[in-house]
């Protein structure tokens, strides 16, 4: 009951909150552009040599604003907003006239769920792993080496890493494909053909993402290992004549996991972003460029539709790992 009433509502409260503040932020942002949407289709129209009769301008205008949801005033399109979350019913893509919003994103959101959740898990696992190999044993050559290389690679942000593999795997040693998800003329279906053709044009936008996760956890798992390695209950067991090994992987990494658990939630939006910044440079058919594509046509229904399900997509997630901890952890069950 206490477990309910100081972990699990508070969380629960807190989601709720977090999502309800994250949509509304949605909703507003793309208002407080400095472009009109429908005046800027309209122009594209007669840019086109479409002659647009003066009496079906006004029904046009009218209709589009109702596709749009930008019908009424700013209370009324709010309430309809949340109508058509709820519903899942985001409207019409206007670059890509009369495709529904959700089936787009239906069709890009699984290659972006694809890469982050494989190239997050890697870079965690590995990172933490070493990362607390190399804290226990801080004073050798080896860790000396690779504390520097992830000295260096830390800082680079992603779109900086990505054009640098994008140099070498594609220029300098030809490899692998320069970016788009699957070869042409593969079609996307379960056989091993289209498997491996979506492996190997996967690999570099994953590449980036589980380097530059390798050295963020490596580095911040080595420094909590340092400061564990000097405790107690470490001390004890050396004196007890217990392998090295044993107390790396049972005493230390295992106790200095739990709050790295916690920091894989914090860091779920930050990796989500630079997945986003990978596609666009990889053409990675994902949700990154479908959003990239919808900013340059000035799509609000695709760009609040794709924002909407991103906050909900991490906020459940952050919620998922908070609930998750209790099960590793029983000081939180206890507390």
């Amino acid at each position: 009951m206490t477990f309910l009433k100081r972990y699990l509502i508070p969380r629960l409260i807190q989601y709720l909150l977090v999502t309800f503040l994250g949509l509304t932020a949605v909703f507003i942002l793309p208002r407080l552009l400095p472009i009109d949407p429908i005046q800027q289709r309209i122009a594209q129209y007669q840019t086109f040599g479409m002659i647009i009769p003066p009496d079906q301008l006004e029904y046009m205008i009218s209709t589009l604003r109702s596709l749009f949801g930008l019908e009424g005033t700013l209370w009324q399109q709010y309430v309809m907003f949340w109508q058509r979350l709820l519903t899942w019913d985001f409207g019409p893509s206007l670059a890509r006239f009369p495709t529904p919003v959700s089936t787009l994103i239906a069709w890009h959101l699984p290659w972006t769920l694809a890469l982050l959740i494989s190239s997050l898990v890697i870079g965690w696992v590995v990172g933490t792993l070493v990362g607390g190999v190399a804290g226990y044993y801080h004073r050798s050559k080896a860790t000396r080496l690779l504390d520097g290389a992830a000295m260096v690679v830390r800082p680079i942000p992603y779109y900086i890493l990505a054009l640098l593999l994008l140099i070498l795997f594609t220029h300098v040693l030809p490899l692998l494909p320069r970016g788009g998800g699957i070869g042409i003329g593969v079609t996307p279906e379960f056989n091993l053909a289209a498997i491996w053709s979506i492996l190997l044009h996967a690999t570099l936008p994953a590449l980036t993402l589980i380097i530059g996760g390798i050295t963020e956890h490596f580095q911040a798992m080595k420094l909590i290992v340092q400061t564990s390695r000097s405790e107690d209950h470490v001390w004890y067991a050396r004196s007890a004549g217990v392998k090295d090994s044993t107390i790396v992987f049972h005493y230390v990494i295992r106790n200095a996991m739990l709050p790295r658990i916690t920091h894989l939630g914090l860091s779920l939006g930050f990796v989500f972003s630079g997945a986003l910044i990978t596609e666009i440079v990889f053409r990675y058919p994902g949700v990154g460029l479908l959003l990239f594509n919808a900013i340059m046509h000035g799509d609000y229904n695709l760009i609040m539709g794709i924002s909407a399900i991103s906050i909900m997509v991490i906020t459940t997630s952050i919620l998922l790992l908070d609930l998750l901890l209790p099960l590793v952890d029983p000081r939180v069950r206890h507390q």
